[in-house]
């Protein structure tokens, strides 16, 4: 595997964590390390990483304080 992408994945704890419980991904990086944003992607999905996914998990924060606020009053 390039240097440069074992160090993309020691930086990121939950890349590491994803690439050990998924270990079927070192050989695919090692063939084509081009599928780094695939792999990178894969792992967002799993941990709820992405954009939609922090937005999603903030309106239902915010909602969930409108309930509450709404329940005090």
């Amino acid at each position: 595997m390039e240097i440069n992408l074992q160090r993309k994945l020691l930086e990121k704890p939950k890349m590491y964590q994803y690439l050990k419980e998924n270990s079927y991904w070192i050989k695919y990086l090692n063939r084509e390390p081009e599928i780094y944003k695939e792999f990178e992607t894969r792992m967002k999905e799993l941990y709820h990483e992405r954009v939609t996914d922090k937005v999603s998990n903030a309106i239902d924060q915010i909602d969930f304080i409108n309930g509450v606020l709404m329940a005090l009053k």
